[in-house]
């Protein structure tokens, strides 16, 4: 008879994992009352937390797809915009203005993965880049709309048609909720036929259109996706922020998101939420109160590449199966003793 074991049912219900992370995740604003961190924590981490949705997105179009794409800042800035502009000037529902800033960007991002199928690799990478900067450059121009260089402002959601509204402390919780729901959707994809299938189409696409793998489809998904988890990000960082400014939405933030799932672990979920705390959580709340470092600590980020594709070529999320060897190791070495 076999033993149930924790790790047996975290092996068999994913999904247990991810709410007990995000129940770890929602403890941090009463941490935050209790004095054990410092309040402002609760903003950087929330945002922290939005980067990581948009970063699994690139993690489905990179790690598991083999699809780059330098856009990622693009769709996010103008789900941010679309949202902002619906529910102050228009005074939608934030419901009704979180479906379409998720809606209007993800048809952008359907388009993009049609281009896909002519062109890949560096070329379709400079193609995402130009579709960013054609959006960055609307942001700063389309200024009745984005408030140009000034930003464009937005307050805490208010939910189920203007009922519950919301400020810092639930808005987190309501971030916390989005990402547990999206990890838990990304596994489910991943570890079924769409995850074969994009893995397929990663590792040959000849092979993969042999097994019956549909390239125009199964891109299509890939780019989809990234671009919906993109513009929820989006949606949650001008809500949260309460602010969207055209200079937020630039290159080195699509390159901070590649970096955050190279650092964390391609193709891991996991890894995807500890690489958006080293890249951007541990720079605003250790490495800038040492002092000389406040204006290196986002040059650790090439350095942390650097030393991960050398010695941790699946992220830093595989330490953990690294400790957990060296542990059954020095246990078995003490049971012989």
């Amino acid at each position: 008879m076999k033993t149930v074991t924790k790790k047996n049912i975290l092996q068999k219900y994913p999904f247990i994992g991810f709410i007990l992370f995000g129940l770890l995740l929602a403890s941090i604003p009463a941490l935050a009352e209790m004095g054990i961190m410092k309040n402002g924590y609760v903003t950087t981490i929330g945002g922290t937390l939005i980067y990581a949705i948009a970063a699994l997105g690139l993690n489905v179009l990179l790690g598991w797809s083999g699809l780059i794409s330098l856009g990622t800042a693009g769709f996010m800035g103008l789900a941010s915009y679309i949202s902002a502009y619906l529910t102050v000037d228009l005074e939608l529902p934030f419901e009704v203005a979180f479906l379409l800033a998720v809606l209007i960007p993800t048809l952008l991002g359907i388009l993009v993965g049609l281009v896909s199928l002519k062109i890949e690799g560096l070329y379709l990478a400079i193609a995402t880049l130009a579709v960013a900067e054609v959006l960055r450059k609307t942001f700063e121009e389309l200024g009745q709309f984005t408030g140009g260089f000034s930003g464009k402002s937005a307050q805490y959601p208010t939910l189920f048609l203007g009922r519950l509204e919301l400020d810092r402390t639930t808005t987190y919780y309501f971030i916390v909720f989005i990402l547990v729901i999206i990890m838990i959707l990304t596994s489910n994809m991943m570890n079924g036929r769409l995850g074969r299938a994009l893995n397929a189409m990663r590792g040959s696409e000849a092979a993969a259109q042999a097994m019956g793998v549909n390239l125009l489809t199964h891109r299509l998904i890939a780019f989809a996706l990234a671009t919906i988890f993109a513009s929820i990000a989006g949606v949650l960082y001008v809500h949260f922020v309460k602010f969207s400014y055209p200079s937020t939405w630039i290159l080195k933030l699509s390159l901070d998101f590649l970096a955050i799932i190279i650092i964390g672990g391609l193709r891991s979920i996991y890894g995807t939420v500890l690489g958006a705390f080293i890249v951007t959580a541990v720079p605003d709340l250790f490495l800038k109160q040492i002092p000389f470092f406040e204006d290196l600590s986002y040059v650790l980020n090439g350095l942390l590449i650097i030393l991960v594709i050398i010695f941790y070529p699946n992220g830093l999320i595989s330490i953990g199966y690294d400790i957990r060897r060296l542990i059954r190791k020095l246990t078995k070495g003490r049971e012989k003793a």
